[in-house]
């Protein structure tokens, strides 16, 4: 990853200064010193039915001076610069994209999606097939989460199936890896070995599916709940967000 460096001069020091300068690398023989690295932020384009780049209160409230950040956004803003986008045929030049939960996607949606990732395009998606989290907004409402993924056509073309065992528990739980994932009744994907020109790998217990895609790749993840309370989320679920972010988000692209 490219990181920004910026060269100053300091100026000799005059006699009064001198012991404070003389501290500094450099100073004393006016030689440029590099100020410490920043990280560049890279481009991130985000579509999502969860409260996570802004929350379920009224908009007083989302104003607030004393409201805390949310924590899930502020891990992604320490990586990126996110472009919320209404429908994937905005995708445009954008390198990355994060699904976490979106709303059912039109026809042409599927087919913008599924071309942007064969030219080299980087994905992660969140698809929760029973999203547990609680809702200022009744069920039906568009401004609610939407509590089961609507994704199928896009993973049925990639050659997956995100099935969902409704006698599953409801207590979160951790799927074992590093590092750890918290799970809150999550689906289980698996290959249906009739993908167009794909290839994927099968995680996790079935939490995960990492793919090849023509030039690009998306990783696949069959649950939201480290991101679905957003306001809430703990260190272990940013954890795991990041780890994901870094294994999907590389620069290096398929054969």
């Amino acid at each position: 990853m490219a990181r920004l460096f910026r060269g100053f001069t300091l100026p000799l020091c005059g006699a009064l200064a001198l012991a404070a300068c003389s501290a500094q690398p450099g100073a004393a023989t006016g030689e440029t010193v590099e100020a410490p690295a920043e990280q560049e932020l890279r481009p991130l384009a985000i579509m999502t039915s969860l409260p996570i780049l802004w929350g379920e209160g009224d908009i007083g409230d989302m104003l607030a001076s004393d409201a805390a950040p949310n924590p899930v956004r502020a891990a992604l803003e320490t990586r990126f610069t996110l472009s919320p986008i209404d429908r994937l045929t905005e995708l445009d030049d954008q390198p990355f994209l994060l699904l976490a939960q979106p709303r059912a996607l039109a026809g042409d949606e599927n087919v913008a999606l599924d071309d942007w990732v064969r030219a080299g395009g980087q994905v992660l998606i969140l698809a929760d097939p029973m999203l547990t989290a609680e809702s200022a907004y009744g069920l039906g409402d568009k401004r609610a989460p939407l509590m089961m993924t609507m994704l199928s056509p896009i993973l049925a073309r990639w050659g997956l199936s995100l099935t969902f065992d409704p006698a599953s528990s409801p207590k979160q739980a951790m799927v074992a890896g590093v590092p750890p994932i918290p799970v809150q009744r999550p689906g289980s994907l698996s290959l249906t070995g009739e993908g167009h020109d794909s290839s994927c790998e099968i995680k996790r217990e079935g939490l995960i599916a990492e793919c090849r895609i023509g030039a690009g790749r998306a990783l696949i993840v069959a649950d939201a709940a480290m991101v679905e309370n957003g306001d809430d989320a703990g260190e272990v679920a940013i954890s795991a967000l990041s780890a994901l972010m870094a294994e999907a988000f590389t620069d290096e692209t398929g054969d």
